[in-house]
């Protein structure tokens, strides 16, 4: 008992560096990783809080005078719109319907006087080629330095894809994809001359925070086309002076969605565009309101299949509930 004692004590009393002889190898490896691990996920959430809530805004007036908002009469478009004006910059408003146009333009005049509005009727599901030419009539000689490619469309209700109208998924696709195409290079050439602008496409989480969207499948396929071409461009010019970002909110309380009053994760348009103004000029790919970066950091944590199902069966709920109000 008194060897077992003494060899006990003087194996305490060794050096450290002894000591670990006594450990496995592996120990210490795992050790080292899961403290490696616990510092990365700290100073990933550090640098969240501090993009999130600290860093301050651009000057947005530093890219140009005029911003340019597509879908600005309803929901997310037009709170850019608001935001944009208090800023101070003056706004060139292109939407289909002239009496929406007209009473957003109103709106934005009666809070902020001094803020010049050009307006331009197009309607990109109809001779989007025809309205190109109309914005670019209009934004000659002015110096636009903002681009926001707010409009999209969905599908009318969740449908299976064989099930879709060939009129209404070519009308996502001129709408989401070719609008989006030919506005961007009307814009384009006038900030490569002056080697300032920011460009800002509104994607969505159907094709970049879930891994499927059943039954918008279309849908989503266009907002990928969205989130892909917007980081390319980024990388093509960031160089001259151009920012380039896609934008990836969740769901937001405007007409395309089923949540029509804002919540703790469902923001109103207001609350959203307030978010995303402070993000613009950033990093190619965001979701600027923080309680949606929590979500998609949420999702990512669970499998893939069993996001797929659910959405498949919100789908399918959603079908129902459509036909039985029917």
């Amino acid at each position: 008992m008194r060897k077992m004692k003494y060899d006990y004590y003087a194996c305490m009393e060794l050096s450290w560096n002894d000591q670990l002889k006594f450990h496995p190898f592996w120990v210490l490896l795992l050790s080292s990783f899961g403290f490696l691990s616990i510092s990365k996920c700290f100073l990933s959430f550090l640098k969240w809080v501090f993009i999130t809530f600290l860093r301050p805004p651009k000057n947005l007036n530093n890219y140009g005078s005029w911003a340019l908002i597509t879908g600005p009469t309803d929901g997310i478009g037009k709170a850019f719109a608001l935001q944009l004006a208090q800023k101070g910059l003056n706004l060139i408003l292109v939407g289909r319907n002239p009496n929406k146009l007209k009473t957003v333009s109103d709106a934005v005049r009666t809070e902020f006087k001094t803020t010049q509005i050009k307006k331009v009727v197009v309607d990109f599901a109809g001779d989007v080629s025809d309205g190109i030419q109309r914005i670019q009539k209009e934004i000659e000689g002015l110096e636009v330095g903002i681009l926001i490619n707010n409009a999209g469309a969905t599908y009318p209700n969740a449908t299976f894809f064989h099930e879709v109208d060939e009129d209404v998924w070519k009308g996502l696709i001129k709408i989401n994809v070719e609008s989006m195409l030919k506005i961007t290079k009307v814009v384009l050439p006038g900030m490569l001359q002056r080697k300032k602008g920011a460009i800002v496409n509104i994607g969505s989480a159907a094709s970049v925070v879930i891994p499927s969207h059943p039954l918008y499948a279309i849908y989503a396929a266009t907002k990928g086309f969205v989130d892909q071409f917007s980081r390319s461009i980024y990388v093509e010019y960031k160089k001259s002076g151009i920012d380039v970002q896609c934008q990836v909110p969740l769901y937001v309380a405007t007409k395309m969605v089923s949540f029509k009053r804002s919540s703790f994760f469902v923001p109103s348009p207001d609350a959203y565009a307030r978010a995303a103004i402070r993000w613009i000029g950033y990093e190619p790919l965001c979701t600027p309101y923080w309680r949606h970066s929590l979500q998609w950091c949420l999702v990512s944590l669970l499998p893939e299949t069993a996001i797929s199902e659910w959405r498949l069966q919100h789908g399918i709920r959603m079908r129902g509930d459509l036909k039985a109000s029917k």
